[in-house]
Order: C-alpha cells, then structure tokens, then sequence
C-alpha cells in the first residue's frame, strides 16, 4: 500500500502534480522528453517548464489585464516562494522547491524574468538586444535545467555550460522562424534583427538558419558529455528540433508567414523510437 501523504507533505505533492499537468496540457514535445529522463528529474523539470510557460503566458496571452503589473506581482511572488521556501501558488511552490533544492542561480531567474518584460516593451530588436532576449528566454532556462541534471555538481555544470546555452539558443531561434506569422501579425513583435518582415527574403531566412545550425553543432556536443540519466531525454528534444528545423528549412518564407510549421503528434512518436534505439546502441 502506498505512503499516504498529509499536510504540507500533500500539499507539496498536489504542487508539483499541477506542474506536471501544466507542462502536459501546454507541451506534448516537452512532456515526452522529460518522459525520457530518469525518474528523478521529472518533477524539478516539470516545475522549471510550468514556471517558465506561466511567465509567458502573462506577456502573450493576457490581453484584457495590465501585463506589466502582473508580471511584476508575479516576480515578487516567485522571490517570495523562494526565500519563504513556500507558496500557497502550486506553480510557484513547486518551482521553488527546484531552485532551492538544485542551486538554480537567482541570476538565471532574474534574467528570464528580464525577457518576459521585454516582450512587454519591445516590438523590434537590433542585435544587442536579440542576443539579451535569446539570453534570457531560452539560454538560462536550459542552464536551469543543466543545474538539475547536474545534481549540484558545480564543476561539471561549468564545463557543460557553453553547450546548454548554444542549445538553449537553437530552440528559440527555430520558435521564432515557427510563430514569425503569430508574432508578427498578432503580437506585432519582429525579433531577427535587420528583418523586415514585410519584405522576408529567402536570403534573409537562409542566413537565420546558418546561424541555426552553428548553435546545432555545439549542442550537441554538450548532450554527448551530458550524464546518463538525463542525455536520451536531451537527445530526443534535439531531434524533435532538428526535424521541425529540417520542415521550416524546406518550406518558403512566402508559407512560414502564412502557415504554422508543426510536427505531429505520431512523427513525435516515431521519433521518441528512433532516438531510443540510437541511444541504446551508443550513436550519440
């Protein structure tokens, strides 16, 4: 019969599940690769993502609100969970725990929630700042995750640090190419900077997946050097990447800005199988 769990205990445990559940419901790709780590990671990176797509979703999707201020409740919240080491906001309690337990550096935290007020303020990016937003919105998230799978091993966070960011980066550059039609006519945002996306070239796009592919490369090399428990999990999320990178690379700039690039669900499947047998024979 299984351990059951009473007061802060179950409070705790109901915390995470809505973190699970959030990744879930927004995310089938991350849901799976998280799936593919071992146990033990799951729930600090299902806390990392809820708290990270929260984040998000007040600068995205809360249109009727003053998005400023709540995002600025919503930071002073999370400082408040993580030195109260509680939060009666499941999210935030949840991914407290993860940065109290795993060291995730309050720098990190500070330059994410940095981005998510640029998405405020900013409709276009020159390239300082398109390099600060990728920074903040994709690189420190994977590097709080790297401190997870580290395991609070500082040394071999260090050495591991330089890929997770060029990975980090990789992601976010395809999430650009794949919302440009969202972005750019709902949210009026344009983040490649010199891009005029009234007049997109194929030239353009081109030179943004060159600069892809050099983030690709390093990452991967990251992933090889990466502990056991957690590299098929990483792999599988590179490889759903690159395949929808492989999508956005064939199609036009004329269908990107009219069309979604997706993957569906049953490629992701077949996916998940192929990363697995590459993995079990040791071709990472």
């Amino acid at each position: 019969m299984g351990k059951i769990l009473t007061g802060k205990s179950l409070y705790h445990q109901v915390s995470l599940d809505c973190s699970k559940l959030t990744t879930e419901r927004y995310s089938t790709s991350f849901t799976l690769g998280i799936k593919s780590l071992d146990e033990k990671f799951h729930y600090p990176i299902y806390a990392v993502y809820g708290f990270v797509r929260f984040a998000d979703e007040i600068v995205d999707t809360f249109v009727d609100c003053d998005k400023a201020l709540v995002l600025a409740r919503f930071k002073a919240d999370t400082y408040q969970a993580i030195d109260e080491k509680l939060s009666l906001n499941p999210i935030l309690h949840s991914f407290q725990w993860a940065v109290n337990t795993y060291q995730i550096d309050r720098e990190l935290i500070d330059t994410f929630l940095n981005s998510m007020e640029m998405d405020i303020n900013q409709q276009t990016y020159d390239q300082k700042g398109y390099e600060a937003y990728i920074l903040g919105s994709a690189e420190v998230v994977g590097l709080m995750c790297l401190r997870v799978f580290c395991e609070n091993d500082d040394q071999r966070y260090q050495h591991l640090k330089y890929y997770a960011m060029r990975l980090g980066s990789a992601f976010q550059k395809i999430n650009f190419l794949r919302d440009v039609k969202g972005d750019f006519q709902t949210l009026g945002r344009t983040y490649f900077p010199g891009v005029n996306l009234n007049q997109f070239t194929e030239a353009m796009k081109t030179e943004i997946e060159v600069d892809i592919e050099k983030d690709f490369a390093d990452g991967l090399i990251g992933i090889k050097l990466l502990p056991k428990g957690c590299r098929f999990g990483v792999y599988m999320a590179y490889i759903y990447y690159y395949q929808l990178f492989s999508k956005i690379k064939k199609a036009n700039t004329q269908y990107i800005m009219q069309k979604r690039v997706r993957i569906s669900d049953s490629f992701k499947y077949w996916l998940v199988a192929q990363s697995y047998i590459k993995h079990q024979l040791n071709w990472l």
